[in-house]
């Protein structure tokens, strides 16, 4: 119904909400944030991975590249090991650190200079997940099995699995001097999905990043 307003104009009556549109508002409302902190907890997980990731491939090229430049030795350590003996100024390693050490060549191993020590995000392991490819033919590059998390010096009886050392030839190696193959797995927590690989070749120094992909009902490695 229309009126005459204060100067000739025409005014409709206001007409409020009724207290049913008001409902149905709100239940929207609600919906849609419930789905966007939804897709919001989703993303930041899988930040963390892809940092964690991302982390982790680059301090094996920065090593390398550390290494050629400056033609000293450098020392990865990943998880728990440190080099024999070293001090370790930045603190102790955990299960997800990632320690980087400068090692003169013609010193006791005792006396390598621990440079950064870094963690990977609290919800994100060096662990490999049930239902990730395993066996010849299905793990990246064709290193291990799938089943150890960090699985280097491949071929070397007695090495040490979580370690990986630099020389100024940009060779990939151990402390034994043995060249140094492998592979290392992450991923977060009880999320097959999540995992990532990355393989290191020795000769060459050269590393690769690989991530987990699903087609189907089939699982394999894709590479970053």
């Amino acid at each position: 119904m229309e009126k005459e307003g204060k100067y000739g104009r025409r005014q409709r009556d206001a007409r409020g909400f009724s207290l049913i549109e008001i409902l149905i508002v709100i239940c929207v409302m609600l919906t849609i944030l419930s789905m966007s902190v939804l897709l919001l907890g989703t993303g930041l997980q899988d930040s963390h991975v892809r940092q964690a990731f991302d982390t982790t491939l680059s301090q094996i090229r920065i090593a390398r590249e550390r290494s050629i430049e400056e033609r000293k030795q450098y020392i990865l350590c990943f998880g728990l090991t440190t080099p024999t003996g070293a001090a370790t100024p930045l603190g102790a390693p955990t299960a997800q650190s990632i320690q980087l050490f400068r090692w003169d060549a013609g010193t006791a191993l005792a006396a390598a200079v621990q440079v950064s020590n870094l963690q990977l995000p609290t919800d994100v392991q060096f662990q490999t997940i049930a239902g990730i490819p395993t066996g010849p033919g299905a793990v990246p590059d064709g290193f291990g099995t799938g089943v150890v998390a960090l699985d280097f010096d491949q071929g070397v009886v007695g090495g040490n699995k979580q370690q990986i050392m630099f020389l100024p030839d940009g060779s990939a190696r151990d402390t034994n001097l043995n060249l140094n193959s492998g592979i290392l797995y992450l991923a977060k927590n009880n999320n097959l999905m999540s995992s990532h690989a990355v393989t290191l070749f020795g000769a060459s120094g050269r590393s690769r990043g690989w991530a987990l992909i699903k087609t189907g009902a089939v699982y394999s490695w894709n590479e970053q």
